[in-house]
């Protein structure tokens, strides 16, 4: 190792008075164990250190492990120290990035060790060191995600706890471990839905490595028998042998793609069908690293339940697990744009048939109200009662309904149960405050757009009278008994244990084989994929016993 090298890096460390000393003996322990713990001191007085071009980011984790271990190296196996390493490289393979884990130093410090022609122990320590931070803030990561979620999202309420009473423990059993893979492993999200994500992002990191995807020229919808260059360009984009009609297979292989891109199927080419071919496989690679970082947030909370719902914005679908299984599905219609279904969890406490609907503040300003300063018999169409703070019905007629154009009205606006109730006939509450719900829908036809972005921030589901049934499992409340009291009285029907449900934001991935794409109808990845790329930082759990610093 050069010289000026090994100054640096003595510098670096803030352990140049202590190396004049190793030329004496070193009393409790070798040269390597007195210069950590010069190290750790550094870092209690300074808050941090800095090893090379790398800053060292769970100071207090280091100082607590090093500090158990009477300031031994905790890295004393050239294996072990091989393994960290490629798991820090296989960090891609899950959308990360092995810079954020400094393997690039890591790298370049091993090779100047190994080609020192004697031990430089301020290296080593350093080396040391950065080894544990990596391989903390790898483990951070796959428990957690690199991005924290409610800085993106005021709404946030999934969990995010480190599950361990003791950090430290835990970062010394992985390096006593068999394996450190292993270990890794363990605290990634253990979903087909997350394997399927990470082979598909394999899958398109190969094509953009063979020079991406053709792009389709714009021009008339393509469909069968169609003949010409476009057709032989769509055969090559869609992985079919070279031709130029538009036959069957190519028909079959269109509408494929149109069901894994959450598509209108017409195995057609029209102007949609056409924009999502031409959508460059980077940006392709970009969504599923997106959505892999989803799936961290959100997967650990999964595994902790047996029963949930879990309804997917972005996909326009609801499903319904037990004991692992996927036990039932079914088409939703969300928020619209400019009234977005929130991301969050909550519980489903129980049911209500027959219900009445009080408007939400935010449709009672902006649509109800104005509706109703426009034509009075508004309410009256709509089924709709004005009720007082006591909860006595008010005579609308009587009410002088120009001075609540800002705000401040003193009444409630009710809709009673009935065919045309905005809720439909049955609807499943989880208190949360957003006033958002599951519930049916008078506005069937909209289950069989493609788009389902309607509602004004509730989920309305298809067939939930299916739901309630497997909710339920009571043989008095199958779904027919159900139907046969629909139109009478309002009734609210408990569970007989609360049933989570998580309302979440995924515009890629799926269960099965093939990863599906869907419309970021909100506008919410390009933010995830910013704070991806970002610097790491260190933002600690609501339990987590030892005091984290901000920044890394």
């Amino acid at each position: 190792m050069s010289t000026i090298l090994r100054n640096w890096l003595r510098a670096a460390l803030c352990l140049t008075p202590l190396i004049a000393m190793t030329t004496a003996p070193v009393v409790g322990g070798d040269s390597s164990t007195a210069l950590m713990r010069a190290a750790v001191q550094q870092m209690r007085e300074a808050a941090g250190l800095e090893v090379g071009e790398a800053s060292l980011a769970a100071v207090p984790l280091l100082i607590e492990l090093y500090e158990r271990r009477d300031h031994r190296l905790a890295w004393t196996s050239d294996e072990r120290v091989d393994e960290l390493l490629e798991l820090l490289a296989a960090s891609t393979e899950d959308g990360l990035d092995p810079r954020d884990y400094n393997l690039p130093v890591l790298t370049e410090l091993r090779e100047q060790l190994l080609e020192a022609n004697e031990p430089d122990h301020t290296v080593r320590v350093g080396f040391d060191l950065l080894l544990t931070d990596s391989l903390a803030r790898l483990a951070y990561h796959m428990r957690f995600g690199k991005v924290v979620p409610d800085r993106l999202d005021g709404n946030w309420n999934f969990g995010r706890n480190a599950m361990a009473t003791d950090v430290v423990q835990r970062i010394q059993d992985a390096l006593d471990s068999d394996s450190l893979a292993a270990v890794i492993r363990e605290l990634a999200p253990r979903h087909a839905f997350y394997e399927n994500l990470k082979q598909g992002l394999a899958e398109h990191r190969a094509i953009a490595a063979a020079g991406d995807w053709p792009t389709l020229p714009d021009g008339a919808t393509m469909g069968l028998g169609n003949r010409g260059k476009r057709v032989r360009i769509l055969r090559e984009r869609l992985g079919l042998v070279a031709g130029t009609i538009f036959d069957e297979e190519l028909e079959r292989s269109v509408r494929t793609f149109q069901m894994r891109h959450s598509l209108g199927i017409d195995g057609r080419v029209g102007r949609n069908t056409l924009r999502a071919l031409n959508v460059p496989v980077g940006s392709r690679i970009d969504q599923i690293r997106v959505n892999l970082e989803r799936a961290r947030w959100v997967f650990r909370d999964v595994d902790e339940e047996d029963d949930f719902i879990a309804v997917n914005i972005a996909g326009f679908r609801v499903l319904y697990v037990r004991d692992e299984k996927l036990v039932w599905s079914a088409r939703t219609q969300v928020g619209k744009t400019y009234r977005k279904t929130p991301v969050f969890r909550g519980k489903i406490e129980y049911l209500v048939l027959n219900p009445t609907w009080t408007v939400p503040p935010t449709i009672l300003s902006k649509d109800v109200l104005p509706a109703v300063r426009k034509d009075i018999g508004y309410l009256d169409r709509k089924n709709m009662s004005v009720l007082d703070a006591s909860g006595r019905v008010v005579d609308p007629t009587t009410i002088d309904w120009k001075r609540y154009s800002g705000g401040g009205f003193p009444y409630t606006i009710r809709q009673d149960p009935g065919p045309d109730n905005a809720l439909g006939r049955i609807k499943f509450i989880f208190p949360n405050p957003h006033f958002v719900f599951m519930h049916d829908t008078p506005s069937r036809a909209l289950f069989d757009r493609t788009k389902r972005a309607f509602s004004s921030g509730c989920i309305r589901v298809e067939n939930p009278f299916e739901l309630a049934e497997i909710l339920l499992d009571d043989p008095g409340q199958t779904r027919e008994a159900m139907l046969e009291r629909v139109g009478g009285p309002t009734e609210r029907i408990h569970l007989d244990e609360p049933v989570t449900v998580m309302i979440l934001y995924l515009t890629a991935g799926s269960i099965q084989n093939d990863v599906k794409f869907r419309e970021d109808i909100y506008g919410r990845d390009a933010r995830v994929l910013e704070a991806l790329e970002d610097e790491f930082e260190f933002v600690p759990p609501s339990d987590l016993s030892i005091s984290w610093p901000m920044d890394g």
